[in-house]
């Protein structure tokens, strides 16, 4: 229940189901004498707690003049403390709810007869008046949690009566249970998320101005503060926005400023929170985690690639300096111990050097380490045959050209009994077919006296025989 400024409005100018005449004093009364006398026994009675004995003068009293003399609440206060004794030596039920029933009707006419200044305050003024409410309000819903377990909702209102009319005067005594049965309520959809933040709201303002202009209870007030502030944690989530959580996480930012991956952290749950970029805060959070992982993702590499040559190889090789990237490849074999490995980086460096810097001779030889740490691997072969194709147009005439194809073509057929990928096994197969068109000619095998099937050595540098086949 939320409670309006027009319901606060009735309650002072006195609307109650209670009438002006339950608020009498005996200023007047034909009896005002016997009644003052009743008035002192009862009291006398009290003041050593024998409520037994108190409760009949009590009884004649409260009945006649429910305000004394108009001055004091001690006939509704007193009878509180009776019936609260009495409630205590009572094993039946019914009679226990009865007088639970009249404390709480006692608090309420109490209530009422300061709001109608039936009771009047020496030197009252409305902030005076509203505080003695409050603080009946107060009691009563202390009562009524923790006493007499009565239903939250009217619980509920009670200490909405008592924050509202009390404001940031209101005892420190109502923030634990208010605190407890705002949670509950929401849990069970009683009231919205607005009504249940409000509620928070209203306390933290209340308990915060008597902490910090040092109320002789501030420090009751900060327990109950700090206990209210964990209860409500159970529904943080659901009912606060950015701005709460921003508040309510920055001492630990603060704490943290020279760790990125704290403000990664504090980033990341704040966007959870609806917080959004172009916030000051989560500009600030999200530059210096990103600063930070520039520099650390650099400082990484640059380790992983110090620790791994051949990285460091394949980007000299991107960026054309290849001599530095052989050497790069070289390093890297000198680390490796898996022999596969080694046979890639020779592989590589036979690449460069033929297809980059036309070395033939030293790309063969690295191609053919290659194949010797790894005889099952197909490609060093192949690229064997690429170099003899490419290096076929120096070897001489036409007849030694075509005797370095078939070396080329023998190259490459090998190749194909070992291992390789489905897209250089493409290649490989292309370079097959289109290559037989440059077979020796028959009429120049003849001439030379040679035959098919006969072995010929390839001359210039290849230094290789072939099996001659014509096409």
């Amino acid at each position: 229940m939320k409670l309006t400024k027009a319901l606060i409005f009735l309650l002072f100018a006195g609307i109650s189901q209670l009438s002006y005449a339950q608020c009498e004093s005996w200023v007047g009364s034909p009896n005002q004498d016997h009644l003052e006398n009743q008035h002192s026994v009862y009291r006398g009675f009290i003041k050593t707690n024998n409520f037994t004995d108190a409760f009949e003068p009590w009884q004649e009293v409260f009945a006649a003049a429910p305000t004394a003399d108009g001055m004091r609440d001690f006939h509704y206060t007193d009878g509180i403390k009776i019936y609260k004794d009495l409630l205590t030596k009572e094993a039946d039920e019914a009679k226990k709810a009865e007088y639970v029933d009249m404390i709480l009707k006692l608090y309420d006419q109490a209530i009422v007869c300061y709001q109608n200044r039936a009771i009047q305050i020496k030197g009252g003024t409305d902030q005076k008046y509203a505080a003695k409410v409050a603080d009946l309000y107060a009691r009563k819903s202390y009562d009524m949690y923790y006493e007499y377990r009565s239903p939250y909702s009217e619980t509920f209102e009670s200490l909405q009566y008592a924050l509202a009319i009390g404001g940031l005067e209101s005892p420190y005594t109502i923030v634990v249970p208010y605190a407890n049965i705002t949670v509950y309520q929401f849990l069970k959809e009683q009231i919205t998320k607005e009504e249940a933040r409000a509620a928070h709201d209203e306390m933290v303002k209340m308990c915060d101005h008597n902490i910090n202009n040092g109320h002789q209870y501030a420090i009751y007030y900060q327990q109950a503060k700090d206990a209210m502030l964990a209860e409500f944690k159970r529904i943080q989530y659901q009912i606060f926005d950015c701005e709460y959580f921003k508040t309510e996480w920055m001492p630990d930012y603060e704490d943290n400023q020279d760790d990125p991956s704290f403000a990664r952290d504090l980033y990341t749950r704040l966007k959870a929170r609806g917080c959004e970029d172009g916030d000051p805060l989560m500009d600030e959070l999200r530059t210096k985690w990103e600063q930070y992982a520039a520099e650390e993702n650099a400082r990484r590499q640059a380790e992983f690639e110090a620790n791994n040559p051949g990285i460091l190889a394949r980007k000299a090789y991107e960026a054309g300096n290849f001599d530095e990237s052989i050497a790069k490849y070289r390093e890297a074999i000198e680390g490796e111990e898996d022999a596969a490995g080694k046979a890639k980086y020779h592989f590589s460096i036979a690449s460069i050097l033929f297809r980059k810097l036309n070395k033939y001779g030293e790309a063969r030889a690295e191609a053919l380490k290659a194949a010797e740490l790894n005889p099952d691997w197909g490609r060093p072969h192949a690229l064997i045959g690429d170099i003899y194709s490419k290096a076929a147009r120096g070897c001489g005439d036409g007849w030694n050209q075509s005797l370095a194809i078939l070396a080329a073509y023998d190259k490459w057929s090998f190749a194909k009994s070992k291992q390789l990928n489905p897209s250089v096994a493409t290649e490989v197969d292309k370079k097959l077919s289109r290559y037989r068109a440059y077979f020796p000619n028959s009429e120049e095998g003849f001439m030379r006296g040679t035959k098919q099937g006969a072995r010929a050595k390839v001359g210039c540098w290849i230094g290789e025989s072939v099996t001659v086949r014509f096409k």
